[in-house]
This record gives structure tokens, C-alpha cells and sequence, in this order.
């Protein structure tokens, strides 16, 4: 059963931090992309970040560029998200995702998900 878990989530100030984790199982870790997005109250989803299992390589959106990290932990099946200097904008359910090899599209079509965690950035 392939399973994506979020944790990390939680109440912060702005200017303060959170590490996500997404841990995943049911698939080879190592043949795919994990994104993470977002999604605030009545605003579309939005890609945040992504990194390939395959390449390494990673991808922001310009809005965390330079605040926000991703890596991934192979050993653990595990992908995190370093969120610092957060802004109350960054406010939103975090999501991961996983494709195949690579970052998927926009919205990531045929992506397993998880279930979210919650951030919250009071000003």
C-alpha cells in the first residue's frame, strides 16, 4: 500500500521555523520526485518545492526561494522541508507528492498524495 505521511506541521511566529517531513512507503524511493505544495483557505493549490530521487535535483517556487530547503534522507524514505523565515503568507496545508523519476507538472496529475499538515504563521 503506497502511503505518504506529513508531519512537522504546527503554530509559529513570523520570522520563525519548521522542518516537514514526508515519509513515504508502497514504492521505490529512489525512482521518484517528491514535491511538496500548499494550500491556503480560498486560494488554489500551489507548488512550493520539489526534489528527484534520481537527479537531485530540486526546484522553489520564487515565493520560498532562499527561505525554504528541501532534501530528501534515503535512507528513511524520507523527503523534508526546512521553512524559515516564514511569513503569515506561508500559511496553508502542506502537502507531499510523489511522481515518477522526475518533478511532475503543474498540479501534479497521477501523483500520490498525503493527507497534509497544517502550518500556521501568526504576524
Amino acid at each position: 500500500e503506497v502511503q505518504l505521511v506529513e508531519s512537522g506541521g504546527g503554530l509559529v511566529q513570523a520570522g520563525g521555523s519548521l522542518r516537514l517531513s514526508c515519509t513515504v512507503s508502497g514504492f521505490t524511493f529512489d525512482d521518484y520526485a517528491i514535491s511538496w505544495f500548499r494550500q491556503a483557505p480560498g486560494k488554489e493549490r500551489e507548488g512550493v518545492s520539489c526534489v528527484s530521487n534520481i537527479d537531485g535535483s530540486t526546484s522553489y517556487a520564487n515565493s520560498v526561494k532562499g527561505r525554504f530547503t528541501i532534501s530528501s534522507d534515503n535512507a528513511k524514505n524520507t523527503v523534508y522541508l526546512q521553512m524559515n523565515s516564514l511569513k503569515p503568507e506561508d500559511t496553508a496545508v502542506y502537502y507531499c507528492a510523489a511522481s515518477r523519476y522526475y518533478c511532475a507538472p503543474k498540479g501534479c496529475p497521477g501523483c500520490y498524495w498525503g493527507q497534509g499538515t497544517q502550518v500556521t504563521v501568526s504576524a
